[in-house]
């Protein structure tokens, strides 16, 4: 009887044992079923055209701000219903976030600039009041006067739409519209000039040590004038390449699509 007696415990004593790890298992299974929730969809969503610097200008930001976000190319879509609710501007590059007034925000300089104060990026857009306004006139001063130049050289040879109300898109024939293309090169070694001089003064960037907000904007835009083969001085090439240095694959991935665009229209020419 005793040898009956001492099996039972054995029994039991195996039976909790077997129960114990299934059930283990089972809780640890349930427990990573509830941890694995779907992924958070990015905060900040990019609506861009892939060939475009006012574009790569804010795709270069993100990308070194080290900001989560989601990009969808809308090339081709930017005239639709959908788009034109949210912006009817059609312009890109288009933000939209939770929080912005009308759910969207456009104009690449003010993208950056609201990024940058949402987020306390003052490494690329100070607060200081003296450097912060060196830093927005800079960008004035290239949407204003440089870019302009800049489109009006460059846009017949990427076969871009001009303006309205320009030689380039009036009904002007070829030699006129040649000319003004022509002039409008000429004009961008003065802007180009007032950079150096003015902005940068002395130090690699307009930033300072450090690429700003504006910096971005002016290295982006100096990317389109690979279509016409302009000859940058030595300071625009170094600041370039400069440029490209310190922001890494940030800037060389975005400046892929446009070279490629440019190489891919160089190309059909020939």
């Amino acid at each position: 009887m005793a040898k009956k007696t001492a099996a039972k415990p054995a029994a039991k004593s195996a039976k909790k044992s077997a129960v114990k790890p299934a059930l283990g298992a089972a809780t640890k299974t349930a427990r990573s079923a509830k941890a694995a929730k779907p992924a958070k969809k990015p905060a900040l969503h990019l609506n861009v055209l892939k060939p475009s610097v006012n574009n790569m200008s804010v795709r270069v930001f993100v990308r070194a701000a080290g900001l989560d976000f989601a990009e969808s190319d809308v090339w081709g879509s930017t005239r639709t219903p959908e788009f034109l609710a949210k912006n009817p501007a059609h312009l890109t590059p288009m933000l939209e976030e939770k929080g912005l007034p009308n759910g969207a925000l456009w104009e690449s300089c003010a993208i950056m600039q609201y990024l940058s104060n949402k987020h306390g990026l003052e490494k690329f857009y100070p607060k200081a009041p003296a450097k912060r306004a060196m830093i927005d006139s800079a960008m004035f001063y290239l949407i204003g006067t440089l870019y302009p130049y800049v489109a009006r050289a460059t846009y017949p040879a990427l076969g871009f739409p001009q303006y309205a109300g320009e030689v380039g898109a009036s009904d002007a024939g070829p030699t006129e519209k040649t000319e003004a293309s022509k002039a409008a090169t000429a004009a961008i070694a003065e802007p180009l000039e007032v950079f150096r001089t003015f902005y940068m003064n002395g130090t690699p960037f307009i930033g300072g040590s450090k690429p700003s907000i504006a910096d971005i904007r002016l290295a982006a835009t100096l990317e389109f004038l690979a279509a016409i083969d302009y000859a940058l001085p030595d300071w625009g090439t170094a600041y370039m390449a400069a440029m490209e240095k310190k922001l890494g694959k940030a800037y060389s991935e975005p400046a892929a699509d446009v070279r490629g665009y440019i190489a891919h229209v160089k190309s059909q020419q020939k």
